[in-house]
C-alpha cells in the first residue's frame, strides 16, 4: 500500500504528530486542576480491570465505540492492564437500564469505568456517586460533573469543518448535505462546522440538513435503513456529497451515495478502510474522532495516579480530531485543506460550535 495515503493526517505538523503519537490533551484553562485517581493506589498495571460500556452498536460499529474499544486494547496491550470489563447499550434502553449498565462493572470490581457516548449522560454522575472510590470517565459529554469523573471530549465542529470544505471542494453540483444521527447538540457541533467550512470555500453553496430521530430517541445511531432512505432524499434533492454524523446509520449513506452516483463523507472512524468493500469508493474522506488517543491517555494517567476530573479537550491542535486521506480522493485538495487546519490549530479561525 502506498504509504502516502490512508494515514490520519492532524494539522500542527511535526509537534501534531509528536502529540498524537503520545496522546497529548489541551485542557482548558478553567479545568478542575488535579486529584488522584479516586480508586487507583498503586495498584500493579496486571490486577487494573478497566470496565467499559458502550453506546448502541457496541464493537463494530464502525464509529465511536470502535474508536474506544481500540484505545482500550492498545492499553492493555502496551501498558500490561488486566482483562476489561465490557457492556453495550441497546435501542430502547432507558437511563436505569445504562445506570444499571455502569453499576454492573462497578460492583464487579472495575476501576475505571468508562461509558462511550453522551446517551450515558444523565447516570453517570449517578453511579459515580454511588461508587466514590471508583474512577470514571465519560467520552464525549461535558456535563457530568465530580470528583470522580473525567470528562474526555473532542472539538468536533474542527475537523468537521474540513469536512465541509472538502465536500464543497469537490462538489460539482454547489449543493451538498449533512446527516445527524439524533439531533442533539453534540451532532449539531458537527453540522455547524461543516456548514462553517463549505461556506469558507463557496459562500453560495447549498447545504441541506436531514436528522433520524431526536432525543430521548437515540435509534438514529444504529438504523442503517433509516439513514439510507435520509441520505437517498437528500441525493434525489440535488446534493452530490453528503456527510454524515450518524454512527452505525452511516453505512446506510455509503448505500444511498453508490446507488445515486454520489460521495460520501464518513464519520469518527476512517470508514473507507472499515465499510463494506463494496462502497468504499464513494467515501471521499472521513472525519475522525480520536476516541482511541483519549481512552488510552486517560487509562494512562489512571495507572500513573494522574487523572484528573472535569473536561480535557480533545481537537486539532492536540492531535485528538482530524480527517484521513485514505484512498486517494482528497490528494488533489490536501494542500487547500491542510492550510485551512493550520490556521484552526493556530486560533486564526474560530469554528463555531452552534447551528446560527
Amino acid at each position: 500500500m502506498n504509504r502516502s495515503r490512508g494515514r490520519v493526517v492532524f494539522r500542527a505538523a511535526s509537534a501534531l504528530v509528536l502529540a498524537l503519537a503520545v496522546g497529548v490533551c489541551a485542557r482548558p484553562a478553567d479545568a478542575v486542576a488535579s486529584a488522584d485517581a479516586a480508586g487507583n493506589a498503586g495498584i500493579p498495571a496486571g490486577k487494573i480491570r478497566v470496565g467499559i460500556a458502550y453506546g448502541i452498536g457496541g464493537r463494530g460499529d464502525q464509529a465511536l465505540n470502535d474508536s474506544a474499544a481500540a484505545g482500550l486494547d492498545r492499553a492493555v496491550r502496551k501498558l500490561g492492564l488486566g482483562a476489561s470489563g465490557e457492556r453495550e447499550a441497546s435501542v430502547g434502553d432507558s437511563e436505569a437500564d445504562l445506570a444499571a449498565l455502569l453499576r454492573e462493572l462497578a460492583r464487579g470490581g472495575h476501576n475505571p469505568v468508562i461509558a462511550v457516548g453522551f446517551s450515558y449522560e444523565s447516570v453517570v454522575a449517578k453511579v459515580a456517586e454511588e461508587y466514590p472510590r471508583t474512577t470514571f470517565a465519560i467520552v464525549d459529554d461535558v456535563s457530568p460533573s465530580r470528583a470522580n469523573v473525567s470528562n474526555l471530549v473532542f472539538a468536533e465542529n474542527e475537523a468537521a469543518f474540513l469536512a465541509g470544505a472538502a465536500a464543497a471542494l469537490k462538489s460539482q453540483t454547489r449543493h451538498i448535505g449533512f446527516l445527524g444521527g439524533v439531533k442533539a447538540p453534540l451532532i449539531q457541533k458537527y453540522q455547524a462546522g461543516f456548514e462553517a467550512g463549505a461556506r469558507a470555500v463557496d459562500p453560495d453553496i447549498r447545504v441541506d440538513t436531514r436528522y433520524i430521530s431526536q432525543p430521548p430517541d437515540f435509534s438514529g445511531f444504529n438504523s442503517p435503513e433509516r439513514g439510507r432512505a435520509k441520505a437517498r432524499a437528500l441525493f434525489e434533492a440535488g446534493a452530490d456529497v453528503v456527510f454524515h454524523a450518524a454512527e452505525g446509520s452511516g453505512r446506510g449513506v455509503f448505500t444511498a451515495a453508490k446507488a445515486a452516483g454520489g460521495m460520501a463523507i464518513g464519520c469518527d472512524f476512517d470508514q473507507a478502510r472499515s465499510a463494506d468493500a463494496g462502497v468504499r469508493d464513494v467515501i471521499l474522506t472521513s472525519v475522525v474522532k480520536r476516541a482511541d488517543v483519549a481512552v488510552h491517555d486517560f487509562l494512562k494517567r489512571f495507572l500513573r495516579k494522574k487523572t484528573r476530573p472535569g473536561l480535557t479537550v480533545y481537537g486539532l491542535k492536540a492531535g485528538g480530531v482530524g480527517y484521513v486521506t485514505t484512498g486517494g480522493r482528497v490528494d488533489d485538495i490536501r494542500a487547500t485543506l491542510d492550510a485551512f487546519a493550520r490556521k484552526i490549530a493556530k486560533g486564526e479561525i474560530r469554528v463555531p460550535a452552534k447551528v446560527s
